[in-house]
């Protein structure tokens, strides 16, 4: 090919921004490559390294150096009129050269794309295999350059024959004069040289291969752009790009790069093999433990998944993290993700994690928070967030890391991390970067917990995940509560198709229990039926009432107020906790209002009555929250368990199903489906406790509220619910309660949530009440499958489904931008309350003490105003600020920070009643002792 021997022209420059003089764009791309081999021998698995060598037709060793090729390629793209052009300086050495008599004009040629478009036809030359009929998808020289393409992000569009051919001419930003397209060879050829990677792949990549080599790239790239890494390897004045002088730069950057790898905290952490009672030794393991403990280990050999279904506080947490270890060990895997579904969840987690990994975890063992406010978390060390300049969700803490881990889109490639669920869901969505959380998930046990807890369309996203991380050859643990047999059936072929596995089996859960499939098989093992050691009776009373949460003055007879009120008075007088969970936040803050006129003394005695729910300022559910932990958690030390608890009620919205470990003599509960009610009721009698209140009459007791029309006693769910549940199942629910009035758990548990959804639960009805059933429920299954198309339609598409385009990856379907979320349908809004006094003046507190950070033309926010100013931030239904006013508008100084440039400002002013309040959008907000309210 025209220009393979042409010798490197050291003046083309690739970085230049923070440093002395402008580097040498072949210098970057020999860094690059060393990284990338610094990062192939440190951070993936034996395991990984040894599928794509498989895959690639070559040895380790030949693998290993094509990967440092292709990532040493990247930036080819940079030798273009354009990039060149954009700086002056740099530029001017080759101003008067008529071998780049374009420098610095004609049309701008992203640097990325300059990559995919002309490193197609370098391939071919190689000899690398070409597709059949000209079909560029299946050709691995254009599947190679579209994946280099794509080293920001997102990747092109497929390329056709005709514009590989004449790519110039279809991209005059390419350049026209010769030295472009020679400079652009010669540097590739002498990237090959230098490397010496001569192999060449046998045949097209699967799909996740370029995952994991494009995210490989860069990572490779990032590392190797550090300015103060770079900064003292500029050549010297009269530095020639002579083959000997590029091995001697190449040789010292793979000297120095597995030091810049393990100064950005990443590597491999290592699970080293021990018992469950080595690692759990403060108590002996239950039933499941112990099961899962003596049979788990002779199943695996390699990657696989481990499904635990147990009720809440079983010990499913210990269980997933023995099971991760084992895993792990089996598979190479370097690295564990424990996925989560609420930040208040994923914070108890991380420490837990945190715990488990310094006593029980080795190697390289730096540990992300990761959800849209880690950095607020008391136990995390990390800064505030990222600035406008790129995301601020990720953001990491280490056992052992540093800062670097702490950038944005950076998280998941931390060895350990605990976070939301979300942050793995994001990696099947065709988002920039997304493919990166993908290669972050590669080489770690995934667990994820509460998996019954998610809809349609969270559900879909976590099945085509799972089909990733089979595909991958990444272990899975999922943990969950009250998992359906069908929901169980559909994680599990997932993760067998993308472990290659074609052929379709049956699954049925035991509850509790656990089944492993193992992922180079696909084997599924007989579900183990065990015994809980904490098995119980749980008595459910379900109350018809009539909605009055709203009324005032004296409850009627059959009331929602009344039946609290008798609900409530044996606590009041006999001592107890009682928890009174309520569907929305407005309900619950009118709830505790009225128990507050109601009970008067017992509002007025401290931590006699308590409000939770997601509506405060984070500052203040953090310290509710804590509040409740020591008012109605596990016994602390030397605390009597033989008495009787004083008298305690919260009251609460679903906030307590999952972030809590909470402990109560009675749970009351307004209907939800059963799934929510059976994870209601497993904080009722959670821990040993000696002594009951005598009103419990020795029994663990769900009361469950039931809305129902005056008239016909029929089930009415209020308007106020809005679609917080689907009406359908509220009828399934209500209905299967009214012939059950004991519950055993947790040998009814599974049956019961099968039952619930079954098809044919119609049959059961009344006829009366048929139709009306058959058509909410007709409504529901329309929603849900609704929901699944749109996660099709939106989702990247499988591993075997790629087809050779990668830009199925990073591109989606055209107008459903607005789709590409984790929680369809959420909206909402993050509001900083500020508090204004009669002057104009603004604080954070009402006292007026604390001022407001960047208030004020010219003032500005660092890190720990920031940081005070997220405290002061609550979430919002997003239908309360449409139509608001230049008022809401944050200040200037906040909008540098991402996580303050999309909040609302609700500055609140103090009437003459002493109310704070604030109005937008025409509706009065309230801050008070109850959260932010709709008056």
């Amino acid at each position: 090919m025209e220009g393979r021997c042409a010798p490197v022209d050291r003046r083309l420059w690739g970085k230049q921004r923070g440093l002395s003089r402008a580097y040498p764009v072949v210098c970057h791309l020999l860094d690059t490559a060393a990284v990338a081999g610094a990062l192939w021998d440190g951070v993936l698995s034996g395991a990984a390294r040894g599928r794509i060598a498989d895959s690639l037709g070559v040895d380790e060793e030949g693998a290993r150096r094509l990967v440092m090729l292709w990532a040493g390629l990247h930036d080819v793209g940079k030798i273009v009129p354009g990039f060149q052009g954009s700086s002056k300086a740099a530029a001017a050495p080759l101003a008067d050269d008529p071998l780049f008599a374009e420098a610095g004009s004609g049309e701008w040629l992203a640097h990325e794309v300059a990559t995919h478009w002309g490193l197609v036809e370098v391939f071919e030359a190689w000899g690398y295999p070409q597709g059949a009929r000209g079909r560029m998808r299946a050709s691995a020289a254009h599947q190679v350059a579209q994946l280099l393409g794509g080293h920001h992000g997102c990747f092109g569009a497929v390329l056709q024959r005709k514009e590989v051919d004449h790519a110039a001419s279809y991209r005059p930003g390419l350049g026209s004069a010769e030295g472009w397209h020679r400079q652009r060879v010669a540097h590739a050829e002498a990237v090959r040289r230098v490397v010496e990677a001569s192999a060449v792949p046998g045949e097209g990549l699967p799909g996740w291969v370029a995952v994991l080599v494009a995210g490989l790239v860069v990572v490779s790239d990032w590392l190797a752009s550090q300015v103060e890494l770079i900064e003292p390897r500029i050549p010297a004045e009269g530095w020639e790009a002579t083959d000997e002088a590029l091995r001697e730069h190449f040789a010292v950057a793979c000297a120095e790069a597995p030091e810049w790898v393990r100064e950005a905290g990443l590597g491999r952490a290592g699970f080293p093999e021990r018992t469950f009672g080595e690692m759990f030794d403060k108590f002996p393991p239950n039933s499941l433990q112990r099961d899962l403990a003596e049979r788990l280990p002779p199943l695996v050999d390699g990657s696989g998944m481990l499904v635990v279904t147990a009720p809440t506080g079983d010990g499913k947490t210990e269980a997933a993290l023995f099971g991760a270890s084992v895993l792990a060990g089996a598979a190479g895997s370097g690295g564990l993700y424990f996925a989560l579904p609420t930040m208040a969840t994923a914070d108890a987690m991380y420490r837990r994690v945190a715990e488990f990994a310094g006593a029980h975890v080795t190697g390289d063992r730096s540990l992300a928070l990761l959800h849209a406010m880690a950095w607020l978390s008391p136990w995390y060390a990390g800064g505030a967030g990222g600035t406008r300049d790129g995301f601020a969700s990720d953001d990491a803490v280490a056992l052992v890391a540093g800062e670097w881990l702490r950038t944005p889109m950076r998280g998941l490639l931390a060895p350990l991390g605990a976070g939301t669920i979300d942050q793995a869901l994001t990696g099947v969505l065709p988002v920039r970067y997304g493919f990166l959380r993908l290669f972050g998930l590669a080489n770690k046990v995934l667990v994820v917990d509460e998996a019954h807890a998610y809809g349609p369309w969270m559900h879909s996203l976590l099945v085509r995940l799972l089909e990733w991380m089979g595909a991958m050859g990444a272990p899975v643990v999922l943990l969950s509560a009250t998992l359906t047999g069908a929901a169980a059936g559909s994680l599990v072929a997932a993760y067998r198709r993308g472990a290659g596995a074609v052929d379709e089996v049956d699954v049925h859960p035991r509850y509790p229990g656990w089944l492993y499939v193992d992922g180079r098989t696909g084997a599924v093992s007989s579900a183990r039926q065990v015994k809980s050691d904490r098995a119980r009776t749980l008595a459910v009373e379900r109350r018809p009432v009539q909605w009055d949460v709203k009324e005032e003055g004296v409850p009627r007879a059959g009331s929602r107020r009344k039946a609290l009120a008798e609900l409530v008075a044996p606590v009041a007088t006999g001592g107890g906790c009682v928890l009174v969970c309520c569907t929305t936040v407005d309900e619950a803050q009118r709830t505790y209002r009225y128990l507050q006129r109601r009970f008067p003394e017992l509002a007025e005695r401290e931590g006699g009555l308590r409000l939770l729910h997601s509506r405060f300022p984070a500052e203040e559910r953090e310290r509710i929250s804590a509040e409740c932990e020591r008012a109605f958690g596990k016994p602390g030390e030397g605390e009597p368990t033989d008495v009787v608890r004083a008298a305690g009620v919260l009251v609460a919205t679903q906030v307590v199903e999952q972030s809590l470990d909470l402990d109560f003599d009675l749970v009351v509960s307004d209907l939800a489906p059963l799934a929510q009610l059976l994870q209601r009721a497993g904080r009722g009698w959670r821990h040993e406790r000696k002594v009951r209140p005598a009103w419990a009459d020795g029994e663990l007791r769900l009361v469950v509220l039931e809305p129902v029309d005056g008239a016909s006693g029929k089930l009415a769910v209020p308007g106020s619910w809005g679609q917080v549940y689907d009406p359908a199942l509220l009828m399934r629910t209500s209905a299967l309660l009214a012939g059950v009035d004991e519950v055993a758990v947790p040998g009814d548990v599974q049956r019961l949530v099968d039952e619930v959804y079954a098809e044919a639960f119609g049959a059961r009805l009344a006829e009366s009440a048929r139709a009306d059933f058959e058509r909410r429920d007709a409504a529901r299954l329309a929603a849900e499958a609704a929901e699944k198309q749109l996660a099709r339609v939106v989702e990247v598409r499988g591993p075997l489904d790629l087809g050779g385009d990668w830009s199925r990856l990073s591109s989606t379907v055209a107008g459903a931008e607005d789709l590409l979320t984790t929680r369809l349908g959420a909206d909402g809004a993050r509001a900083v309350c500020v508090f204004v006094d009669a002057e104009g003046g603004a604080s954070l507190d009402e006292a007026g003490r604390v001022p407001v950070p960047g208030w004020g033309s010219g003032s500005r926010v660092d890190r720990e105003g920031v940081a005070a100013l997220m405290r002061r931030s609550v979430p919002i239904p997003g239908g309360w600020v449409r139509g608001r006013a230049e008022e809401h508008t944050v200040p200037t100084a906040w909008e540098r920070w991402a996580v303050l440039a999309g909040s609302v400002l609700l500055p609140v002013r103090q009437g003459g009643d002493g109310r704070w309040t604030c109005r937008i959008g025409g509706r009065e907000l309230e801050l008070s002792d109850v959260g932010i309210s709709s008056n």
